[in-house]
């Protein structure tokens, strides 16, 4: 059985957003396109507390984007974004969600951020996803949305070492891009077995 998995379709990751993903609501017409294409439909929502310890705002003298080390390892510091309850922290307006049928929320603990719809940063804190999915008897994911390389990267991997067929569909994707970050990201995950797909091959 196959699902789709939709990362982090956000207004703070689509133009005007906090954290904007340049271009990042172009994708939203084909998500929704392929959403109809696909009995079982789950999201992921960024959903931080205020004070989160991966805002630049929560460390004195610290500014997005730079980086610190925190128990679990590396840690970039991000503007704030995703706050609980906020527009930001909505799905963008033109995305269809009525056809999703679970919303892992990530991000939500102060202590830890939360990039893949499977764990935590800390690899150990799990979402939940992995038992839902054997629960429905899913063994393929194709996986669209918000940015390539952060959450819709680690997803695919952390996907792919919990055992799934993984394949990304690379023009519902969009990334961020801090210095090559992207391409990075897509050697990354061909690397580790993801196989990379267009949503034309699935639309009629």
């Amino acid at each position: 059985m196959k699902a789709l998995l939709i990362v982090d379709v956000q207004n703070d990751f689509c133009p005007g957003g906090a954290l904007e993903v340049p271009n990042g609501d172009q994708i939203i017409p084909a998500i929704n396109q392929l959403s109809k294409q696909f009995d079982i439909v789950v999201q992921t929502q960024d959903w931080h507390p205020k004070e989160h310890s991966s805002f630049a705002s929560s460390h004195q003298g610290k500014e997005p984007f730079e980086t610190i080390e925190m128990p679990y390892g590396e840690q970039v510091l991000w503007p704030n974004h995703c706050v609980q309850g906020s527009r930001g922290a909505d799905f963008h307006a033109d995305l269809e969600t009525n056809r999703s049928q679970l919303i892992i929320r990530k991000g939500f603990r102060k202590d830890i951020d939360s990039y893949s719809a499977f764990f935590e940063n800390d690899d150990e804190t799990t979402t939940g996803l992995t038992g839902y999915l054997r629960e429905r008897d899913i063994d393929t994911l194709y996986t669209v949305g918000l940015a390539t390389d952060f959450c819709v990267k680690w997803s695919v991997i952390d996907g792919i070492k919990e055992g799934f067929n993984v394949f990304v569909i690379e023009d519902a994707v969009k990334g961020i891009d801090i210095e090559g970050s992207v391409d990075k990201a897509w050697q990354e995950m061909l690397e580790k077995g993801a196989q990379k797909v267009l949503s034309a091959d699935f639309l009629p």
